[in-house]
């Protein structure tokens, strides 16, 4: 049995180089999709849910508020060009481009946000049949991952938070 089956413990993959926050507060590849969620350029107050599915590449962009994007009509919005961007920023262009199963011109060098985007677009994509629960489910995960900001400072171990990594964990 590998050993890392038989702790607790997980390995921490670091990320491939550091991001800023502030546009893209939360991108995940999870469920199948690359998902995540934008800031608006226009107003503090709203944020974009967008997801693109492993595969087929079917996506998905709406507000908080679950209204549709204006600009994801026919192809991707600039929210989900953000997201791979900082996807690609976050996990590595390749380790993002096998997730989505993605066929990129250089199949060997690391692809960048750009050249996923193209091979996406590339294969004329469809917005998600089930738009608004993909949006739901991404933006409660968001708000599951916000929550724990809010906790106090303490060294006490919180149970929910058990399976976490931890620095010095190496399997």
């Amino acid at each position: 049995m590998p050993m890392w089956e038989e702790s607790s413990l997980v390995r921490v993959v670091p990320t491939a180089r550091p991001r800023k926050l502030a546009k893209v507060p939360f991108v995940e590849l999870a469920a199948g999709r690359l998902q995540g969620v934008v800031s608006s350029g226009s107003d503090v107050s709203r944020v974009y849910v967008s997801s693109v599915a492993s595969g087929d590449f079917a996506f998905a962009c709406r507000t908080n508020n679950n209204r549709p994007c204006g600009g994801a009509r026919g192809g991707f919005c600039n929210h989900i060009g953000a997201m791979v961007g900082e996807a690609v920023l976050q996990y590595g262009g390749a380790r993002v481009a096998r997730y989505l199963q993605t066929d990129t011109a250089d199949g060997d060098a690391a692809p960048t946000a750009q050249q996923l985007a193209a091979a996406m677009s590339a294969a004329r994509p469809q917005q998600a049949a089930d738009a608004q629960a993909v949006t739901g489910q991404v933006f409660a995960r968001f708000l599951r991952h916000l929550a724990y900001l809010e906790l106090p400072a303490t060294t006490a171990p919180l149970p929910e938070m058990h399976w976490f990594p931890t620095a010095g964990a190496v399997a």
